[in-house]
């Protein structure tokens, strides 16, 4: 592991993960923590920051991470992957990655998601298993509320970082799959807050969102494309979701990637994005990147392009994308530009305060204090 030097980001703009800084300031990297500045004690390296940048290094809150995933997103300033459904030996093999290199982003995972036997994603996972091997193996199911305790208690074992849950009946993909109950989605939410576990739900239409808000989840994983019959309207959706302070990951680069030859899905989305944001409900960036669409990494910054889009101001969706997610997954160590916290930062040339896509134009990214050779 390359030991981090202490590097002197000079006379450089600021965006601390909630708002730009007043004033250019100098940030000093020592070891694998930004500290105070002290004058008279010198730098190793010493970076002109005029005319660029300073960000939290980004954290994409919904990947599926599968080998180069995490070394991908890295090249691109995403320092922290938030994985959404990651079987146990892929899981070992990356966490083990993450944890002894620095030229990878960092991972969190929810591990097996809880899913109806039958359930999405099972009929993925069986045209993959060829191809992935054991990152695309069978997984546990549970079909009974009564089983929602044991399942968390493996999720523990295994190491999850929280528990993800589908409420999906494969509609929107045109078939029609096994489903989680209304009971079964509440259990589980039940047994994982008793064991600390945030929960984060996949509802694809806005039937099964409610659903899931009905069952006290954290968070969903999507703002959802599709109503659904008898659904709420969306800004009574959108309210239910600000009052109980639930956040929704955006994922509107997927909804782009999947809905090709379908615009309804990516407008659709969109004005779910609108109504949250004008709801006051938690917005976090994610992507549902996978090997395939969209990518790691680069899918983040059209993220960022979508959230702009569907109205939020560039510092807004720089917070959905760095103290936001760091925030509601309890990452309590990054996702901000201050002294004390993990040096993940990203230094971009430009303003993208003025214009979002100024975070595609990379001048160095730092992961645990460690400057990434580009």
């Amino acid at each position: 592991m390359p030991h981090p030097a202490r590097t002197l980001i000079r006379d450089v703009r600021v965006f601390d993960g909630a708002r730009v800084l007043d004033e250019r300031v100098d940030v000093l990297v020592d070891g694998d923590r930004i500290a105070a500045h002290d004058p008279a004690t010198p730098a190793d390296v010493e970076i002109d920051g005029s005319g660029r940048t300073l960000l939290p290094g980004l954290i994409d809150a919904h990947t599926h991470t599968f080998d180069g995933s995490l070394a991908a997103a890295l090249r691109h300033g995403v320092t922290t992957e938030l994985d959404m459904f990651c079987l146990p030996a892929n899981l070992r093999r990356q966490r083990a990655l993450a944890a002894e290199r620095d030229d990878v982003a960092d991972l969190r995972s929810s591990g097996v998601l809880a899913t109806a036997p039958g359930g999405h994603p099972s009929q993925l996972m069986t045209l993959m298993a060829d191809g992935f091997g054991d990152a695309a193996g069978p997984f546990d199911t549970i079909a009974r509320p009564e089983d929602a305790a044991a399942f968390v208690a493996a999720r523990l074992r295994e190491g999850s970082d929280y528990l993800k849950i589908v409420i999906d009946d494969g509609s929107t993909a045109g078939t029609r799959l096994p489903v989680l109950g209304a009971r079964t989605a509440a259990a589980l939410v039940a047994a994982a807050h008793d064991s600390g576990l945030r929960t984060i739900a996949h509802a694809a239409t806005a039937t099964e969102a409610a659903t899931a808000l009905a069952a006290g989840v954290d968070g969903l994983a999507h703002a959802w494309w599709e109503g659904g019959a008898g659904a709420p309207p969306t800004e009574e959706l959108a309210a239910r979701a600000a009052a109980q302070g639930v956040f929704v990951v955006s994922t509107l680069a997927y909804a782009e990637a999947s809905g090709a030859g379908r615009p309804d899905r990516r407008a659709y989305s969109t004005a779910v994005v609108a109504a949250l944001a004008a709801a006051g409900a938690p917005l976090l960036a994610g992507t549902d990147a996978t090997p395939f669409a969209p990518l790691h990494g680069e899918a983040m910054h059209r993220e960022l392009e979508l959230l702009t889009a569907a109205g939020l101001t560039p510092p807004q969706a720089l917070h959905a994308a760095t103290a936001a997610p760091a925030l509601h997954f309890g990452l309590h160590d990054r996702g901000r530009v201050a002294p004390g916290l993990r040096a993940d930062l990203l230094l971009v040339n430009g303003d993208p305060i003025r214009d979002i896509t100024a975070v595609r134009d990379i001048a160095h990214v730092w992961r645990r204090g460690v400057r990434q050779v580009r």
